[in-house]
């Protein structure tokens, strides 16, 4: 099943639980979270508040990207404020097997985020653990880049690597996605969209729906 994951880090911040709402309303599956420190990535976003605060807005899955250095600090923190899915960087975490663990520990589902070059080796050994993996396909901290075209190559190499094993471990993109190359992304072999720019650009609900009818044909 295909999943569109929108990024309310693109967002009217002024106006952020009406955003959540019209997303979840026009059928988005997940609402990704993007959180930024400062210091792994240049941008600062949101942190547990804004979290908690949105879990009101809505019942669907909270899909929470942590773009922060040690992560492991706070992921009691993200599961309390609300978090379903709980992302971390495989280069921002010195025990990844740990840092996994807790996280599913916890009852999150894990996820793994790999930056465009980093290499797929770098979660070779974990692979069997990790509910989803997440291939950056921009370079993390801001909304609106383009998408970086070998990553398409990569996407396909993570797929053989899954099928491979029998596993069912979901492959998220995220990272300049639109309505024009969101096909090329699946058939490579993702099947949870994150999109931000291309979705909060102009009116949301329907672009959401448009996403949608290319993720369900």
């Amino acid at each position: 099943m295909n999943i569109l994951a929108p990024s309310i880090l693109s967002a009217d911040f002024a106006n952020l639980g009406d955003a959540v709402r019209t997303i979840d309303m026009a059928g988005a599956g997940y609402i990704h979270i993007d959180v930024m420190d400062g210091i792994f990535v240049p941008s600062i976003s949101f942190g547990m508040p804004v979290i908690k605060s949105l879990r009101k807005c809505t019942d669907k899955i909270f899909d929470v990207h942590l773009m922060i250095t040690d992560p492991d600090r706070y992921l009691a923190d993200f599961k309390e404020a609300g978090a379903d899915i709980i992302t971390v960087h495989a280069e921002a975490t010195s025990h990844l097997d740990r840092t996994i663990s807790a996280i599913q520990e916890m009852g999150c589902k894990a996820a793994v985020s790999v930056n465009p070059a980093t290499s797929l080796s770098s979660i070779e050994y974990v692979l069997d653990k990790l509910d989803t993996v997440l291939v950056m396909t921009v370079n993390p901290g801001f909304g609106g880049q383009k998408y970086i075209d070998y990553c398409t190559g990569k996407i396909k190499d993570l797929r053989h690597m899954i099928d491979r094993r029998g596993l069912k471990t979901d492959i998220q993109v995220d990272g300049g996605i639109t309505l024009d190359n969101v096909q090329t992304v699946l058939d490579a072999g993702a099947n949870i969209i994150v999109s931000g720019s291309a979705v909060f650009k102009g009116d949301a609900d329907k672009n959401v729906k448009e996403f949608m009818k290319l993720l369900n044909k």
